[in-house]
């Protein structure tokens, strides 16, 4: 028999995959202990079924308005999980080369891949254009400007959607607020007409449509609500300027249930959309990353040593902020479970649980429910599929944390260890090189070494 684990589901997102049998934890069919005797902690675990289930989910919620899925790549980019995403017909919203050439060799077709981000590269522009990404998003005039000139070069004409700046505040966290007018990040509302005009005057571009993006970790729906809403006007008073904007992409940024939050409704996101958007007749296109992937994942660590405290008892485990850095940037709290189930008729101390890293920050919270805890007990952060192993490092020359899939009974490795040997090999020092001649004689090295008597 499997006794659920991992707290409150959202709405459309089930959690049957993750439970306790006979006092361990498993996913699906696979004990997590038995990971952990194959794959040293830490480790990311993905359950793969569960990211099949909760783009499913998705696909269903929003069916009847025809709207393409695209997963937001930055949520996770292993191409083992971008390549069960592709196999289900799910697009990429992708923000770097490197990201693109992780879509590319996931199998990904380049026209289900839209490029967004505020600062790309001219590389990676003409990258983009020559595999034939279904569109960039550009987020200012300097932009629209480079992508013209780099698809000129190539002789090529670049499908471009315009990324608007509502000035809508996704009321979620500051470091993941994407629309406000203090924001970095698209062209204010207001310049977008005049500039979406231009752009359409260039030989060199495709002007497609227009994308937002509000943020991230949403769990009140209205800010959708009005970011949409807006957009649907800029539509109709873009179109009755002559013109025509045949893409609207909504980007994503859909939050999960954390604890013993049920976490927002996907019945209701899909109808904003359709109450907002769908009469406008656009191809409609959505990126969620978090909502695709957050609950499926696990993060795997050891209770390194116990260490009493002033205020109780701290819990010291091998795994740290370079392993998982979003309780330190975005002072997140990921629930905690025990490999082994904790006697519910057994009292135990709450725990502070941190990591090994030489940072204060280097802290996950407090907790109680764990039971009564010994080193070498086996722990695992839950809701850590999303923003976790690809925003993970080697801070403290600590080894980069490996990934596991595991699908029905059976679990494989997707991403090794990247332990200090492999680093090391990268920092071999290559050969001492001087700058050309016409560059030394003009930052005046070459007269300083000729003066006599200098040393």
């Amino acid at each position: 028999m499997t006794k659920s684990a991992g707290g409150a589901n959202e709405k459309g997102n089930n959690r049957h995959w993750l439970g306790y049998r006979a006092g361990g934890l498993h996913v699906e069919d696979v004990p997590l202990s038995a990971v952990a005797t194959a794959v040293p902690t830490p480790f990311y675990c993905y359950s793969a079924n569960a990211i099949r289930s909760a783009y499913k989910s998705l696909a269903s919620a929003l069916g009847p308005s025809d709207i393409s899925i695209c997963f937001a790549v930055k949520a996770n980019s292993n191409i083992a999980v971008l390549g069960l995403l592709s196999e289900l017909g799910c697009g990429m919203d992708i923000v770097s080369g490197g990201e693109l050439e992780r879509a590319l060799a996931a199998n990904v077709p380049a026209s289900r891949i839209i490029f967004s981000g505020v600062g790309k590269t001219r590389a990676e522009i003409a990258r983009a254009l020559e595999v034939g990404i279904h569109q960039i998003n550009v987020e200012s005039a300097a932009e629209i400007s480079a992508v013209a000139g780099v698809a000129r070069a190539l002789g090529k004409r670049a499908p471009v959607a315009l990324r608007v700046n509502p000035d809508v505040d996704a009321k979620t966290h500051a470091k993941i607020t994407t629309a406000t007018k203090e924001s970095k990040f698209g062209i204010p509302i207001g310049e977008v007409a005049d500039l979406y005009a231009e752009a359409k005057a260039m030989p060199e571009l495709e002007v497609v449509g227009l994308a937002v993006h509000i943020g991230s970790q949403i769990q009140d729906m209205s800010p959708f609500r009005r970011a949409f809403s807006t957009m649907a006007d800029l539509v109709t008073f873009m179109r009755e300027r002559g013109l025509g904007v045949p893409r609207l992409d909504l980007g994503g940024g859909i939050g999960i249930a954390s604890e013993d939050d049920a976490g927002p409704d996907i019945a209701e996101y899909a109808m904003i959309i359709a109450e907002t958007v769908s009469h406008l007749g656009c191809e409609i296109s959505v990126e969620p990353g978090r909502w695709l992937v957050g609950r499926a994942g696990l993060l795997v660590t050891e209770l390194l040593y116990l260490k009493g405290m002033q205020d109780g008892c701290t819990a010291i485990l091998d795994v740290g902020m370079n392993d998982l850095m979003r309780p330190a940037l975005y002072d997140a709290r990921h629930p905690v479970l025990a490999l082994h189930e904790p006697r519910t008729d057994q009292a135990a101390p709450s725990y502070t649980l941190v990591g090994p890293i030489c940072e204060s920050s280097d802290k996950f919270g407090a907790y109680d429910g764990l039971g009564e805890l010994r080193e070498g007990d086996l722990l695992a952060f839950d809701c850590a599929g999303a923003y976790g192993a690809s925003m993970a490092s080697t801070y403290n020359s600590r080894d980069l944390v490996a990934e596991v899939l595991v699908e029905g009974g059976r679990f494989r490795t997707i991403r090794s260890r990247q332990d200090i040997r492999a680093m090391l090999r990268l920092e071999q020092a290559g050969t001492w090189q001087l700058p050309a001649l016409k560059e030394r004689e003009a930052s005046g090295i070459v007269q300083r070494a000729a003066r006599p008597g200098r040393r």
